[in-house]
């Protein structure tokens, strides 16, 4: 069931997401306050990263340089596959990086580190940067980026084709969706997203066009001041800067948002979303992963490093002077 959003909520509606963008200024009320681009971000005060962590923004900040996965995040799935790499082919920032392989196989791989936010948020913000492999090539179902999710105290972590129901969770993945081999890898960017009016069992992806999966005959319905962007695709080989937001609504407002970036350019913003029906449901884990449901073409591989888990825009890495 939709649920109207008047005019007389408008005022609070800005200044929500003024708060939660981490912007000043005046507060428009004609539509969603524009987002931060470029370095406009936390990461602008900190060079390299250096010291990142000290922010009051940040929550958790991982460049992979001390330590193994378990020492920093709270789960590890397929360890096996998992591992830090030093070399400058395989490297973002500074020496070392995360490597994740998924073995040619039929048998489904996920692959996943994964941070517990604790209490939760209603704006959570993650920043990373990360390289597909050359002649990476999958098809179907493939979770290869970062997800932001709100889950229900009791909820098993991995509840796939389970509904969300308003009260139970929700969940957006910034990944890459590929279904035909005549798509180039590693297909469209796009936000896998589980809300409460998903069109199926198993999720939607919005891309930034305005289009929808499945059923994409029927459009988005992210408000009057939804702006279309254009369709991408991330370049293989090639370290990337990704960045989005996931901003719970206001239970009884269609106040959601998720928005997304590439190389510190706005590439897609979903509004007027419906993520959940009670305040209680927060945004509590944070995780980046590579998950391939049937890998039967290749062995695949992916790297991140320089991550940034923050409730305010982080943008692009700063080289030190």
């Amino acid at each position: 069931m939709s649920i109207p959003q008047t005019h007389s909520n408008l005022p609070c509606l800005m200044l929500v997401l003024c708060a939660a963008a981490g912007l000043a200024g005046d507060v428009q009320v004609s539509g969603p306050v524009a987002l931060p681009e470029s370095n406009e971000g936390i990461a602008a005060k900190y060079p390299g990263d250096q010291d990142i962590d000290r922010d009051p923004s940040v929550l958790f900040h991982d460049d992979f340089e001390s330590g193994t996965p378990q020492q920093k995040w709270d789960n590890v799935f397929h360890a096996d596959n998992i591992r830090i790499v030093d070399g400058r082919a395989n490297v973002h920032g500074g020496k070392k990086a995360l490597e994740f392989t998924v073995p040619k196989q039929e048998a489904e791989v996920s692959n996943s580190l994964v941070k517990h936010l604790k209490a939760g948020h209603d704006v959570i913000f993650i920043r990373y940067y990360s390289k597909f492999g050359k002649g990476f090539d999958q098809l179907g179902s493939s979770h290869n980026g970062a997800v932001l999710s709100a889950l229900s105290p009791g909820l098993p972590f991995a509840t796939p084709g389970i509904l969300a129901d308003g009260k139970n969770k929700f969940i957006a993945s910034f990944e890459d969706w590929r279904d035909d081999a005549a798509t180039p890898s590693p297909g469209e960017l796009n936000v896998y997203c589980y809300h409460p009016e998903q069109r199926s069992d198993y999720g939607d992806h919005f891309f930034p066009s305005g289009k929808v999966l499945p059923f994409s005959y029927k459009p988005g319905a992210f408000g009057e001041h939804f702006t279309a962007r254009p369709d991408i695709m991330p370049e293989l080989d090639r370290w990337h800067c990704f960045e989005f937001m996931l901003k719970a609504n206001t239970p009884g407002q269609r106040d959601g948002r998720i928005a997304g970036w590439l190389d510190g350019r706005l590439v897609a913003d979903f509004g007027n979303l419906r993520l959940r029906d009670t305040d209680a449901l927060k945004i509590n884990y944070a995780q980046v992963d590579l998950h391939i449901k049937s890998n039967t073409i290749r062995e695949n591989k992916k790297w991140y490093d320089d991550v940034v888990v923050a409730t305010s825009y982080i943008g692009p890495f700063v080289e030190p002077k």
